[in-house]
């Protein structure tokens, strides 16, 4: 067996109990590494060390925090070719979009560097004379981090950099099928000026690492973004302990086309928001709400485009989707064909896995028309290249169809009129809404999160992550 990659805890490279072999979904036969898996007694040492780390990362100066939040989002960016590459080859999304996510997740850095200087507190006068309030924030203490598969190094770095920048320590455990780009993200934090303890990597299952960071009562918040089912695991367990909480979980997104809307514009952000990605996105929009004056006409253009799509290896070169990450998702995806297809959807393009020339879960972009919201595919998060089509009879009734969904991540409408936009803007009950864009695609330094059973707890990104990350505390002080 090759070199086995291992568990970083308390500042060292440790030994797990067993490790597991990294394929990559483009080519089975690609062995990316082994890597390291810890057993359940390696949570609780994590947790210990974190806790040691904390007690002098809690105390650091702003320079030296600063310091490091910039040296780990300058590594990033340097090598955004080198770890986009091997992001994109483990987790299978085209080799453009692993490079753009190492990047931007070196902007996070950045961003959360400046954040720890931006160290503003504020002071009012009490109702008492004499008496001065001020309130100030301090770090919540041990967070746990489970990040998901199919934002490698994104959605672990937009939990991870706040974290440090509120001088928390962190116990990262990554999706089990993702582990060589949490280990290229954790090599780099390693050689930084952390405290030992400050930042643990624990690879393994969910099952059994994870289930034992969440149960733990010794951390003191969790953040977890993954499915709905997980999630309400997650929270009853740390509801438990009264550890603090914070869920990003399933979507059902929809993208409104309106009678006005410039065709062109809205299959380019059906096309981005759907299948980008492999359609493998927490934002991506898998109902297409179109009303019947521009429906045909919009099917027809995106059937065309997606007649130009090209599937095949991540790293190959005008690869426009690459393939779904493993097994048991691609047979995921062909379930929810037959599936939709039996409950009366027409299968107007793709539907099928598809053979190339390396030994890959490859499929086509699939696109349903004649659907309807109550269909189990338009309720049910697919997690795949499918969108479905549904066909409404105005703007009244796509925004009651969109709303008609137990999620709320986000929702996008295509138009030129500025009373619709507005009027959508706030009648989308969803945490994040788009006007002439793609679903997908969202900024670092704003707020993000869902309603509805998207999300629960504070905000992630911007500002709004302090809220997450620190707890508040108001000091009175009267002059004696």
């Amino acid at each position: 067996m090759s070199h086995v990659h291992s568990l970083y805890i308390d500042d060292a490279w440790v030994e797990g109990q067993d490790s597991i072999a990294n394929h990559s979904p483009s080519d089975t036969r690609d062995l990316i590494g082994h890597y390291a898996q810890a057993g359940v007694h390696q949570v609780g040492e994590a947790i210990a060390a974190a806790h040691r780390g904390l007690a002098e990362w809690r105390d650091s100066g702003l320079e030296q925090r600063y310091a490091v939040l910039m040296a780990i989002g300058d590594e990033l960016i340097a090598r955004k070719d080198e770890l986009g590459r091997l992001l994109a080859r483990e987790e299978g999304k085209a080799l453009a979009e692993g490079v753009g996510e190492v990047y931007r997740s070196g902007q996070f850095f950045h961003y959360y560097a400046a954040e720890v200087l931006r160290q503003i507190d504020e002071r009012v006068d009490s109702v008492r004379p004499g008496v001065e309030v001020d309130t100030r924030r301090e770090p919540v203490g041990v967070v746990g981090i489970i990040s998901p598969w199919n934002f490698p190094m994104a959605t672990a770095v937009w939990k991870i950099a706040p974290a440090l920048a509120f001088g928390n320590a962190v116990i990262f455990k990554p999706a089990n099928l993702v582990p060589a780009s949490a280990w290229a993200l954790t090599e780099i934090i390693s050689r930084q000026a952390l405290p030992a303890g400050t930042f643990n990597l624990l690879m393994g299952p969910g099952s059994s690492v994870g289930d034992a960071l969440i149960s733990s009562p010794e951390i003191q918040a969790l953040s977890f973004t993954g499915s709905l089912d997980v999630g309400r695991r997650v929270a009853a367990a740390t509801a438990g302990n009264l550890v603090r909480c914070q869920l990003e979980m399933g979507s059902k997104n929809a993208l409104i086309v309106a009678d006005d809307a410039d065709l062109d514009l809205a299959v380019e952000a059906a096309f981005a928001g759907a299948y980008s990605g492999t359609g493998q996105k927490c934002t991506a929009s898998s109902r297409l709400i179109v009303t019947e004056a521009v429906h045909d006409a919009f099917v027809d253009k995106l059937i065309a485009k997606l007649k130009t799509v090209r599937v095949g290896h991540a790293l190959e070169e005008g690869v426009h989707i690459g393939p779904a990450v493993d097994a048991r998702q691609l047979a995921s995806n062909l379930a929810w064909v037959e599936r939709a297809t039996a409950d009366g959807a027409t299968l107007a393009f793709g539907g099928e896995r598809l053979e190339r020339d390396t030994k890959g879960f490859f499929m086509a972009p699939t696109l349903f028309v004649d659907t309807t919201n109550d269909m189990a595919i338009n309720r049910e998060e697919v997690f795949g290249p499918i969108a479905c089509v549904i066909r409404v009879r105005d703007y009244e009734e796509a925004i009651a169809t969109l709303n008609d969904t137990n999620f709320g991540l986000t929702a996008g409408i295509i138009t030129d009129s500025l009373k619709l936009a507005s009027d959508f803007k706030a009648r989308a009950e969803t945490g994040c809404v788009m006007v002439n864009l793609a679903t997908a695609g969202t900024d670092y330094h704003v707020p993000f999160g869902g309603r509805k059973d998207s999300s629960f707890g504070p905000r992630e990104q911007g500002r709004y992550a302090r809220e997450f990350y620190t707890v508040v505390k108001t000091c009175y002080v009267k002059a004696h």
